[in-house]
């Protein structure tokens, strides 16, 4: 979250260069990188969305602001869950999700008001209350980790769809850019070694237990790491950081098994003006250096492909007296970044912050200004995300008559009825303009939002299948979606 980002942009020496959106190969710090051009058109669904606590979980109008969130392409928010404001004193029970320390009520109103909205929300937790580490500070360990595992346990199991009347939580992420001091203490030792990644790689292990007790279907991912860092200690009054590569090389030699579903990245430029294509010197990660970092996880974790989720990014317009962009310039920023994205076949998700500017924080990267009036980048933003559109997949089947089982999402429909709830389906099959299947059958709603649907028609080789599913309950709602299958 970018409670210090105009500090943090003025950190110098960094040897940033701004790449050409044209394939050039450039040098960065002595090495030949290649620039990634921006794509024209969209490659595969991407789960796009916001993170603007303030706009759609606080103010007065926030059920407006989800509606304008959906509207510009919002598939999925982030909201940050701060452990020591919902849980101010101890729990009797930390594990019970429904302990009456807890104070969740605005993020239950929030996950449910998305969700009939058809918007996943993804859940960081950060922040250790006083009475779990002796006032420590909300940016150092709890003294028991057993106590964040509990906290984690109640967040999970609380949404996990088994609750009548509160809604299921997908996503989870553990604390908010951990390799930066102000979230968490300390970076360094008295002997300038580095003892945040390993203290991190504790407090990750001890969350995700929690996590997956309270639902095993959870999707945690690791990370959340600032695009830049130093690596070495800085001196006084500086805030201490590790580069997100470096330290992501330290948490796998803290605990090289740690499990996790993606790491979570805020590949900013590191200078607020430069565009979506500048490359950074390594081992700082922007968002033109996000395969290659994919690729360094995939060594260090011992793993064969490594998810990015992008939970945090975007571009401020200036104001007197700030740095950014101009309006039109965050317009095509924004698409470019999202081209960027979709064109990584790593990265499975953008969020941009925020949706509204507002008077209680200096960051103007909202796609609304301080009135309330758009910025040219909501149109161009939401234009672009509704090509990405996540909830129409595509599914890649053999040819033949096999029976094809489309993921479908279908939030809004279990937001309303209910998990288990029976929805009507009908689906039909296109080759082109010919109808080539059509079928109709009853579904039951699954916990998750989603409903597998059984398809089987001819399929020709390599080809691709538009299908167009309609899903409605006994109420009279409806929703569409096109899914794709290709051969």
């Amino acid at each position: 979250m970018r409670f210090s980002r105009i500090i943090a942009f003025s950190a110098t020496g960094l040897g940033l260069v701004a790449a050409a959106a044209t394939g050039a190969t450039l040098a960065v710090g002595g090495t030949a990188l290649r620039a990634t051009p921006a794509v024209v058109g969209p490659v595969r669904p991407l789960a796009v969305g916001f993170q603007d606590d303030p706009a759609l979980r606080w103010d007065a109008d926030r059920a407006v602001m989800l509606d304008q969130a959906r509207t510009a392409g919002a598939r999925i928010i982030r909201t940050l869950v701060t452990w020591s404001a919902v849980a101010p004193t101890r729990p009797a029970n930390a594990a019970n999700p429904f302990d009456p320390a807890y104070r969740l009520g605005d993020i239950d109103e929030l996950v449910r008001e998305a969700q009939a909205r058809g918007i996943d929300v993804l859940v960081t937790i950060w922040g250790t209350p006083a009475w779990a580490n002796k006032a420590a500070g909300p940016n150092r360990l709890p003294t028991h980790l057993a106590d964040l595992t509990a906290f984690a346990h109640a967040l999970s199991a609380r949404w996990s769809g088994r609750y009548p009347s509160y809604p299921r939580v997908r996503y989870f992420t553990v604390w908010n850019e951990p390799n930066l001091t102000q979230f968490l203490a300390p970076q360094f030792d008295s002997l300038g070694r580095d003892v945040a990644p390993a203290l991190y790689a504790r407090l990750y292990r001890a969350a995700w237990t929690g996590l997956k007790a309270g639902n095993p279907q959870a999707l945690v991912g690791i990370g959340e790491t600032s695009p830049w860092g130093r690596d070495r200690v800085a001196g006084s009054g500086v805030q201490e950081t590790h580069s997100p590569a470096r330290f992501a090389e330290l948490v796998a030699r803290a605990d090289p098994r740690l499990p996790f579903d993606a790491w979570a990245h805020h590949p900013y430029p590191t200078s607020l003006g430069l565009p979506p294509e500048q490359l950074s010197r390594w081992p700082n990660v922007s968002l033109s250096a996000l395969p290659r970092f994919s690729d360094r996880l995939d060594v260090l974790f011992h793993r064969k492909s490594t998810p990015i989720w992008i939970t945090e990014y975007g571009y401020q317009t200036r104001r007197p007296a700030a740095f950014g962009v101009t309006a039109a310039q965050q317009a095509t920023y924004a698409v470019r970044a999202l081209q960027l994205a979709v064109a990584n076949p790593d990265v499975q998700m953008f969020i941009w912050f925020v949706l509204r500017d507002s008077a209680s924080t200096p960051w103007r990267s909202g796609l609304f200004g301080l009135t309330g009036a758009r910025k040219p980048a909501f149109a161009a933003f939401a234009k672009q995300a509704a090509l990405l559109d996540s909830s129409n997949a595509t599914v890649v089947a053999r040819a033949g008559n096999t029976t094809v089982r489309l993921p479908v999402e279908v939030l809004a429909l279990t937001a309303r009825n209910g998990t288990g709830a029976t929805v009507g389906v009908t689906w039909r099959a296109y080759l082109g303009k010919n109808l080539v299947g059509v079928n109709q059958t009853e579904l039951q709603l699954g916990s998750d939002g989603r409903i597998v649907l059984p398809v089987s028609f001819t399929r020709a080789p390599a080809s691709s299948y538009r299908v167009v599913v309609e899903i409605g309950d006994i109420n009279g709602l409806s929703i569409t979606r096109t899914l794709k299958i290709t051969t």
